[in-house]
This record gives C-alpha cells, structure tokens and sequence, in this order.
C-alpha cells in the first residue's frame, strides 16, 4: 500500500509523513504487531521500533530500514535525528492522534514545519482490496459460525462473563486472532444498552441475550449482532424483534454503489416511524469496518458519506427501551457495483432457546 501514500506525498508536495496510528502503520508497511511508527519519505521508509518488536519488525517489513528508538530518549528525539540526516524541512502527521505534548516535542526537537493531516490513510482503507475482502470473509464466517455455537451455551444461571469467554475461546481455536475487539454478551433488561459490559449476571428464563462481536483474522475484523430470548418469547418480545429485522432488511437493500450512507438510515427509519417504538431508535446504526471496527462510511442522520463499491460496512439498527431490553440485529455487507452482498450466514429469524 505505499505506492498509495507516496503518490498523495508527491501530488502534495510532501517530503516526510509520519504515521502513528497501529492500523494505518499496518495497513501502509504489512506489520502485524505493535509498538511501532512508520515515517515514509520517497526513497527511505523508517521503521521506528525498539528491541522487544526488532526481528519481528524485520521480517515482516524487509523494504523498511528498522530504527531502535530507545537510544534516543523518545520517539521525538529518534524522528529528530532522522530529520537531521534527511535535511526536511517539513513533516506531515496524523493531526487526529498526536497530543500536544507529543507535537511540541517534536516541532522543539527537529525544527521542522509540521502539517497536518487527517483521514488520508483512512480514506484509502475504506476501498477494500481483493486480499483484505479475503481475510474479512474469513472473519465473517467464522463470526457466523460462533453464533450456532453460542446458542448452544446459553441456558439460565450461566452468567454473561462466561459465556463472552467461551465465545472468545472458541473462535480463536477456529483461527481467529488472539487480540480481538471487545465482544458484548448482555442479557435481560441490559439489553437496551448499546453498548453494555458483561458481567457476573446470571441469564433468566424470559431473557432476551444478545450478543454483539466479531472476529478478527490477519487483523481484519468483522461485526455482528445476534439477540435471542431463553424460552418462549412474548408478545411485545416478538413484535419488537420483528421490526428489527424489519429495519435491518430494508436498511441494506438501500444500499449501494454511489447513494448517501445515509440511504440506509432513513431506509431503516421508516419502518417504525408511525409506531410507539420510533423513541427507541438509536440514529447511528451501521459503521465501515475493516483493520479498525469503527471506520468510514458512517450511517447516521445528515452524514455525508458516499457508498462506493468496496467499502465493507454493518448495518445494524435496533430498539432500545430502558428497564425492558432491547433488540439488534447487525450484517455485515461489501457495497458492489449493482448492490451489495451479506457477508454474514448467521440466521437472522427469532430463535427461541429452550
């Protein structure tokens, strides 16, 4: 991917561009680890690591010279000496990451100027190649499949912490990385928080469990929603699920190649919209994702993203009603050119846990 960067470098007039953030480091270099900052300038890529990611800095990024900084004092002091040895004048930064500590240090320390920048390399991200699309299938089925594989844990007095454990475990023996994003296993009336932690709470007959997570497969991640109830559903319980499926159905097939993110919002909207529920519809409700889970295009009221073909991203709309519980149902779909394509297999119609 640095022919992407060092093409906007030349069209910008860049001379260095130092990149902080671990998924852009990674999706510009190929490095899988931590601990480590990129500065690009055209014809000598730096590495900045120290000795605990050394070797496997290098060899995984052989084109990269691989610097130490820790004999420098800082990374600051480390860019610095770079800078010397290149003669720059001028650096670009991620704006959106670096503190005011960090810029000051590091403007004292090699009296460049410094620019800066934001959503470059996002931008770039959200255009999702033929070799990410491969890793984020493979995250999607084997998120998939763990949700089969979680129904069949769940029964009353099993408590929220284990089963996010043994959803954790599970796909990580099915290959999934063992750094993944958080995953939310909630039950009962703290379902209506969106993003509620698990605890020591024992699952209730009546419940309904849901189960927002994903795995992540060469640091590609994906991000379902899944909720259940344990035992026989009530009414209220059926009709709010159904209009949640309701929502999530109508929600993706507004999406596509070159129409507002937004499409999909209002798409999901309409269908509560001259209902009781329509004050427990959450606004935000679909996300890109990809080497970050949260990345553009983002769904929400008066957003301004562009669906293209190749973004990868969730659509995700629930109802949420404080003291009672609530209900998401979260896809995972690749915008194409003549629409899109659900990457999720998990079933999405009301299963009753007996």
């Amino acid at each position: 991917m640095e022919e992407k960067l060092l093409s906007y470098m030349e069209k910008e007039k860049i001379e260095a561009f130092y990149i902080h953030k671990p998924e852009n480091v990674r999706y510009i270099c190929g490095y899988s680890g931590g601990d480590v900052y990129l500065l690009m300038i055209p014809g000598h890529w730096y590495l900045l690591t120290d000795p605990r990611c050394m070797e496997h800095a290098q060899m995984e990024c052989p084109m990269y010279d691989c610097i130490d900084w820790r004999p420098y004092g800082s990374i600051m002091s480390c860019i610095a000496s770079i800078a010397q040895k290149e003669n720059l004048k001028s650096i670009a930064f991620e704006a959106d990451c670096i503190n005011v500590a960090f810029y000051r240090k590091l403007r004292e320390q090699t009296r460049c100027e410094l620019l800066p920048v934001e959503g470059i390399v996002e931008e770039f991200r959200t255009i999702k190649t033929e070799s990410e699309l491969a890793d984020i299938r493979i995250a999607c089925e084997i998120s998939s499949r763990a949700f089969e594989y979680l129904c069949g844990q769940i029964h009353p007095g099993v408590t929220e912490k284990e089963l996010e454990a043994k959803l954790a475990a599970w796909m990580q023996c099915q290959g999934s990385d063992v750094k993944t994003s958080a995953n939310i296993v909630i039950s009962g009336a703290k379902t209506s928080m969106l993003h509620g932690n698990p605890d020591m709470k024992a699952v209730e007959y009546g419940d309904f469990v849901l189960m927002d997570y994903g795995c992540k497969y060469n640091g590609y991640t994906a991000d379902i929603t899944r909720t259940v109830v344990v035992g026989k559903a009530t009414g209220k319980q059926k009709e709010v699920y159904q209009y949640v499926k309701e929502m999530n159905e109508a929600g993706i097939a507004a999406a596509c190649d070159g129409v507002p993110a937004e499409n999909i919002y209002l798409a999901a909207r309409k269908v509560i919209e001259n209902t009781e529920y329509i004050p427990y519809f959450y606004q935000s409700i679909g996300h890109g994702f990809g080497l970050f889970v949260h990345e553009h295009p983002f769904v929400r009221p008066m957003g301004t993203d562009i669906l293209k073909a190749g973004n990868t991203m969730t659509v995700e709309p629930g109802i949420y009603i404080p003291g009672w519980g609530g209900v998401r149902i979260e896809d995972d779909i690749l915008i194409t050119k003549t629409g899109n394509e659900n990457l999720v297999s998990a079933p999405k119609d009301l299963i009753e846990l007996f």
